[in-house]
Parts: structure tokens; C-alpha cells; sequence
């Protein structure tokens, strides 16, 4: 049974990490700050200027544990892991099925019902809890729109491309009404629409930091079951992008990512002060901010849910792991379907 492992976020600038025996041992102007047990760890992320010794980069490929390196705001720029784990002939067979179009489109649209499904609950929890009479309208409205994107979407002879056109109309309808999720009033918070690369207000300044967390955690989910989390069906091969990793991250991004940016803006958890804007307009995370958001994630990712299809319980931080599962075994033939993550 997979357990769940810890990811150690190592934003500290300057910091400088090491082996000491099987420990990580972590370092900031030469003083000593901890030492972590390598077995505990599922992943180190380094943000920044960190850096990372030789002997402690072999320790961790020869455990699993992969190293990724990213910039202060979370763009990812490389990753250090072991062997590739894993059975060829399931990879061979992926492979052949991102080459065959029906196949790939089958593909996209099991990934994008769970994340059409997942959308469209957001949006109606919100217009339930939070929603004012006549300011729920919009909610509910754009609730209705994805759950005609989901009847459309049933279709078995789609085409990748009519896939991907109504994701879009999905995706259009549910940021349309997104800044109606936001409780907070102040006007720092307001959301305009979507960008990124790079993200011009806080609020996608965060939905994009959150992202890029649940993409390596389902990356390194992918790797473990011994799939390639580079050939995906909806995101088509890019060198150096992770496409598999994106097509399963389509399903968590609602539930789990905008989730929980909403709860720490209306909580307010984060603050204004914990970003900046740069000249460019591009908006950074404050270290601070940085650490209390990345805090957020490990305990969303503690927390025990029922998976809907296995019917076990088991931590959020599982739930991709085993998304993951229940592909290679469609892909290997032994599901007749992939059953996508929806949130009951």
C-alpha cells in the first residue's frame, strides 16, 4: 500500500542541503536547522537560490525521492530522480494509445468530466453557502452551463479537438463567475479573468503557485506506477512538458488548487502585503506568504476523504496516487474504463 510521504519546501535563500548519514540535513549561513529522515520524505522542492549537494542528490535518486529545482515564484526549471521505474510494455502500450486519435480522445474526455463535474460542484457549493439572494444567480447560472458541457461531453464519437472545444466554453463559464467565490473586500482580491506566465494579480499569482505543487505530487504519482508522465492524451507532446501529469491534474485543480486559494483568501490567510509587483506587472509571492500557502497544502493533503470509485478512505494527498493506479490498470486492460476523480 502506497503511503503518504511528506514533501519537504525548502524556500529559504541561500539555503544549502546535505546527506548526514540518512538524513537530509539543512543548512543557512552555516548554522545547522534540521535534519529530516530521507524515508519520510516523498519529494524536495527548492525554490530559489538553493542548493543541493552531489551526495545528497545520489542518496535521494537511490530512494525515489526526486529533487525538482524551481524559481522564488514557482516556475519550474528541472528535476533530479532516479532510475525510471516501471513496466516497458505499459509504457509502450501508452504510447500507443497517445499515437491513436480515438484513443486519446477517450482519454480527454474521462479526465475532463472529472474536472467539468469537480467545477461545476465549486460553483454550487458556493452559490449554497455564500451566495446572497440574486447574487447567486450567476452561480448557479454558469453551474448550469458546465452541466450542459458534461451532457455534450458524454459523446463517444467526439473528435480531440470538439474535446477540447467545449473544456473551453466550460473553462470560460467557470472563471466568468469566479471572483463571485471570493468573500474577501478587499479590492486586491478582485479577479478579473485568467493569466499566467507570468500572473498579473495576487489571486492568479496563487491559483498558479497552488497549481504548480499538485503538478509535481501528481508527476512523481504518475512515475511510481510506472507510466511516462510526459505523454498525456489532452496535452500533446511539448519537450520538457509534463503532459500525462496535466491530464490528471485537470481533475484536482477545482477541488483541491481553487479550493483551497478561496479558503485562504476569505479566511484571510493571506494578506496584500504578502505580494509584489514588479515593473514588468508580473505579481510575486512574499516569502512569507510562500511558506503559509505551502503549510496550507501539506494539511489539505492530510485530510481523509473516500475515494468515490475504490470506496476506501484515505488521505487527499493519496488521491492522485491513486488516480494513477486506476490508469495503468485501463491502460493494461484490466478496467474497461478510467474512472476520473469526482468529488461526491
Amino acid at each position: 500500500m502506497k503511503k503518504h510521504l511528506n514533501t519537504l519546501f525548502v524556500t529559504t535563500q541561500g539555503a544549502y542541503l546535505a546527506k548526514d548519514g540518512e538524513c537530509v540535513l539543512i543548512r543557512v549561513e552555516q548554522t545547522d536547522k534540521g535534519r529530516i529522515p530521507i524515508h519520510t520524505i516523498g519529494g524536495i522542492l527548492c525554490f530559489g537560490n538553493v542548493a543541493v549537494s552531489p551526495f545528497l542528490l545520489g542518496h535521494c535518486a537511490e530512494h525515489g525521492v526526486a529533487v525538482s529545482f524551481l524559481t522564488e515564484s514557482g516556475r519550474f526549471l528541472a528535476r533530479v530522480q532516479g532510475p525510471v521505474s516501471g513496466n516497458v510494455l505499459l509504457r509502450r502500450e501508452q504510447y500507443r494509445w497517445a499515437d491513436d486519435p480515438k484513443r486519446s480522445a477517450a482519454m480527454a474526455r474521462y479526465v475532463l468530466t472529472g474536472k467539468l463535474a469537480n467545477s461545476r460542484n465549486v460553483l454550487l457549493r458556493a452559490a449554497r453557502d455564500h451566495g446572497e439572494e440574486g447574487r447567486d444567480e450567476p452561480l448557479r447560472a454558469a453551474a448550469q452551463r458546465l452541466a450542459d458541457c458534461l451532457r455534450r461531453m458524454d459523446r463517444t464519437d467526439l473528435e480531440l479537438d470538439e474535446v477540447r472545444g467545449i473544456e473551453g466554453e466550460a473553462g470560460a463559464a467557470y472563471f466568468a463567475t469566479f471572483d463571485s467565490l471570493i468573500t474577501s473586500q478587499d479590492e486586491t482580491f478582485r479577479f478579473r479573468g485568467r493569466n499566467r506566465r507570468p500572473p498579473l494579480d495576487p489571486v492568479n499569482c496563487l491559483l498558479s503557485f497552488l497549481y504548480t505543487l499538485l503538478l509535481h505530487d501528481i508527476r512523481g504519482a504518475i512515475e511510481c506506477v510506472g507510466l511516462d508522465p510526459a505523454v498525456g492524451f489532452l496535452h500533446r507532446d511539448r519537450p520538457g512538458r509534463p503532459g500525462l501529469a496535466l491530464d490528471i491534474l485537470e481533475e484536482f485543480r477545482a477541488v483541491v488548487a481553487d479550493r483551497l486559494a478561496l479558503t485562504l483568501i476569505n479566511l484571510g490567510q493571506v494578506k496584500p502585503r504578502g505580494f509584489k509587483k514588479l515593473e514588468s506587472g508580473a505579481v510575486l509571492m512574499e516569502d512569507e506568504t510562500r511558506k503559509e500557502v505551502i503549510i496550507a497544502y501539506q494539511k489539505r493533503k492530510q485530510e481523509v476523504v473516500e475515494h468515490p470509485f475504490v470506496k476506501d478512505k484515505m488521505p487527499v494527498g493519496l488521491l492522485w496516487h491513486t488516480q494513477a493506479l486506476l490508469l495503468a490498470r485501463h491502460i493494461r486492460g484490466d478496467l474497461d474504463g478510467y474512472p476520473p476523480y469526482i468529488k461526491r
